[in-house]
């Protein structure tokens, strides 16, 4: 009797891995774009991410190694593939629609998964992924698989989840979908600036390192600069 074939999806390799052969540092920056978000936030949010952007132009190191992909929700969409910051241009987001946060925590653990075996199919090394959410609210679909997932990976050390409250965001289910070794952290009003900041220093510092080290962050609830309140 024949054996049937299982066919597998080809990983198409990307000609900017082989041009630049320096390990990769992958952050996917998971945005809530929901109606909650409209005026002060949103308009702060992409200030914030020019800030991420020009911070991190002005490292060299950090220019070939750091990658960029956005997802933003409701609803879910890729606005940007990832890409060294160079070629990143952040967009101007705009808010609408609800907060399908568990559908965009799995979009974007898919997402990353395909870069890590293009990664891998090119021969190159890569940093320990971050996944870096942010929310002004609530899951409004379901989110328990998408926890599942975050812990699991975080437990293999697959990623490094972040989860960040935005004023009214329901901190006890970002508790529950967050891993216990890095609870949610609530901004401190408005201080997306401050935030990115944060994340451009911290991705610098980490792009400047061996991929094996372990990199210190800055506090950022009592650090210089720090955007953060306990919750």
């Amino acid at each position: 009797m024949p054996t049937q074939e299982v066919y597998q999806q080809p990983t198409f390799l990307d000609p900017s891995l082989v041009e630049n052969p320096e390990p990769r540092c992958p952050v996917v920056l998971l945005l809530d774009t929901s109606g909650s978000m409209q005026g002060g936030p949103i308009t702060e949010l992409n200030l914030g991410m020019q800030t991420f952007k020009d911070s991190l132009m002005a490292d060299t190191l950090a220019i070939k190694r750091v990658e960029v992909a956005l997802v933003t929700f409701g609803p879910v969409q890729t606005l940007q593939e990832f890409v060294t910051v160079d070629t990143f241009i952040p967009p101007m987001l705009s808010a609408q629609s609800d907060t399908p946060m568990g559908s965009a925590i799995t979009h974007s653990l898919a997402l990353l998964a395909a870069r890590k075996a293009q990664y891998k199919a090119s021969g190159l090394t890569y940093y320990r992924p971050w996944i870096f959410l942010m929310t002004d609210g609530g899951p409004t679909d379901d989110w328990q698989e998408a926890a599942r997932q975050v812990h699991l990976g975080e437990n293999n050390k697959s990623f490094m989840f972040f989860a960040v409250a935005v004023e009214n965001a329901n901190i006890e289910i970002l508790r529950q979908i967050a891993p216990p070794s890095r609870p949610p952290i609530k901004l401190k009003g408005l201080a997306f600036r401050e935030l990115f900041q944060w994340l451009s220093t911290s991705l610098k510092s980490v792009s400047q390192s061996r991929v094996s080290d372990q990199v210190s962050l800055q506090d950022p609830v009592g650090g210089p600069g720090g955007w953060a309140t306990t919750t």
